[in-house]
């Protein structure tokens, strides 16, 4: 079986930078939200269960997913935001499995923005955080999805903190300014995870 690390981290941390640097160095990456968004594509059963579960209003009239609408249901609601995780998370769980079951490489990183918070850490054997300060997080959310600071935070307190995934990473890598050392700390990383992969079975 292939040797997974887990890439994680709060919002606006740079992950996709990250993920798409070990993309480049010819690693597989799994991603847990492409696997979600193509969960509800137009047509896909969790599409179904999505409307039963949050009514008629959770679907655009062409039938795709109303974003926006159930965005604004799942933050101002904790339990329809339950509700919303409890038919993504088994179906992408399942299709990560499937993924990994296809995979012919040393090892892959397994993009999962949500890893502490959805329970799925036993999926993988490494962790690797993205970290940077809340203030740089909040600053790069602003600019690249035009939400309020007042939204952000609350996407913030809605993941565990950044002490709390510092504390449960196998690596770190501090992305507070985005340069050329970031390259450098996931080439470096790239070694580990390749010298660690060869002493698994």
């Amino acid at each position: 079986m292939v040797f997974k690390v887990g890439l994680t981290g709060g919002i606006g941390c740079g992950k996709s930078t990250v993920a798409r640097i070990f993309s480049e160095l010819n690693v597989p990456v799994l991603d847990a939200d492409d696997i979600a968004h193509r969960l509800v594509e137009k047509g896909q059963p969790a599409l179904v269960t999505i409307q039963q579960a949050f009514a008629t209003a959770a679907l655009n009239p062409d039938g795709s997913l109303n974003r926006h609408y159930l965005r604004e249901q799942i933050f101002s609601d904790p339990e329809q935001k339950q509700k919303l995780e409890s038919i993504l998370h088994p179906l992408i769980f399942k299709s990560l499995q499937a993924e990994l079951e296809q995979l012919i490489a040393p090892y892959c990183i397994i993009s999962i923005p949500l890893l502490f918070e959805t329970g799925m850490t036993h999926l993988v054997d490494r962790i690797l955080v993205i970290d940077c300060s809340v203030e740089t997080q909040i600053e790069r959310v602003k600019i690249r999805d035009k939400l309020t600071v007042a939204r952000i935070q609350s996407i913030i307190d809605n993941q565990v903190s950044r002490a709390f995934r510092k504390a449960k990473a196998d690596d770190l890598i501090d992305n507070s300014n985005t340069d050329y050392r970031l390259a450098e700390q996931v080439k470096k990383l790239h070694n580990l995870y390749l010298s660690l992969s060869a002493y698994q079975d």
